[in-house]
């Protein structure tokens, strides 16, 4: 019941969710009314996820399974297991390959989200495609462990753990009295002195490792730099049109001021169209204003992204 909220249009939340919780509680359901009364509106970003999650499963699905093949083989690097769940050892290459198949997920999911964000009248700013990408990346780490965040019913950003603190799996025999070959378990990786068994990369490893995640770094901020772009195209198209608009509202508001002067007869009607006018053109004016902020923001946002993209 409660997940037809999380894939209503963000503006209707509120409503529908306190229409809920009277419902519930009418029914005599107070508890159940309670906790839906508890829940958050979901920021715009943590919205569009939802969307995701509803609405383009299959791609979002295939995000989280290539996440889950990516925490197994760096949990099976850390703790020098050379089979995990009966396949082979991964090696760097396959680690590699998996990293750019979560980029390729992960890209395919910014452009349906920003299709999607457009058509519910949401413009995908830098910011809000920036934590739309933060949340799938954290999604997709954290995969289906225990206490993970619930897509699809978010109502906040989620934060990723980041590559130092990804968590290791261990093997239960390692554990007094574990059964050989049994299920794994996961444990933080806090630091080196705590995990003895990690295996120690060698200079040409680290270097290999380092160029994956620049690269991972710099497709990263050059989907950052194409959507700053796009939304850059955006505001300035909506510079132009507020300005003709504003143009045409003044030229209207003069029209009606030279009317009211040689036609005292119809004052009355005359100063009535002139306020509207005026006000029309006060309103067109407001919003040329915001327009042309927000060309500004777009293009401290794209010389931001080019410089993360040149860093």
């Amino acid at each position: 019941m409660t997940d037809e909220l999380f894939k209503l249009p963000l503006e209707e939340f509120t409503a529908a969710r306190n229409a809920l919780a009277a419902s519930l509680k009418e029914a005599g359901s107070a508890e159940e009314a309670a906790a839906v009364k508890t829940l958050s509106k979901p920021p715009l970003s943590a919205w569009a996820v939802n969307q995701l999650y509803w609405h383009h499963r299959k791609p979002f699905d295939h995000l989280m399974t290539v996440g889950e093949r990516l925490r197994k083989a760096q949990a099976s690097q850390l703790t020098q297991t050379a089979k995990l769940k009966g396949e082979g050892g991964r090696g760097q290459g396959e680690l590699r390959d998996l990293i750019e198949a979560r980029s390729g997920a992960l890209a395919d999911l910014a452009a349906r989200v920003a299709a999607l964000l457009r058509e519910a009248g949401h413009p995908p700013t830098p910011d809000v495609t920036r934590r739309i990408t933060t949340t799938l990346e954290a999604l997709a780490t954290y995969g289906d462990q225990e206490g993970a965040p619930k897509a699809g019913r978010l109502t906040a950003d989620v934060d990723p753990p980041g590559f130092e603190a990804l968590t290791a799996l261990v093997p239960q025999s390692t554990r007094k009295g574990g059964a050989a070959g049994g299920p794994s378990r996961v444990i933080p990786f806090r630091s080196p002195a705590k995990a003895p068994s990690a295996k120690k990369l060698s200079p040409a490893e680290k270097k290999r490792q380092a160029e994956q995640e620049r690269k991972a770094q710099r497709k990263a901020a050059e989907a950052a730099l194409r959507e700053a772009e796009r939304a850059l195209r955006d505001a300035r198209a909506l510079v132009v049109q507020r300005e003709s608009a504003l143009r045409k509202a003044a030229a209207r508001a003069k029209v009606t001021e030279k009317a009211k002067a040689a036609l005292e007869k119809r004052f009355e009607k005359v100063s009535t169209d002139a306020d509207a006018a005026r006000q029309d053109a006060r309103r067109v004016a407001s919003a040329a204003e915001d327009a042309a902020q927000a060309l500004q923001d777009a293009e401290r946002a794209v010389e931001k992204a080019r410089q993360t993209l040149n860093s």
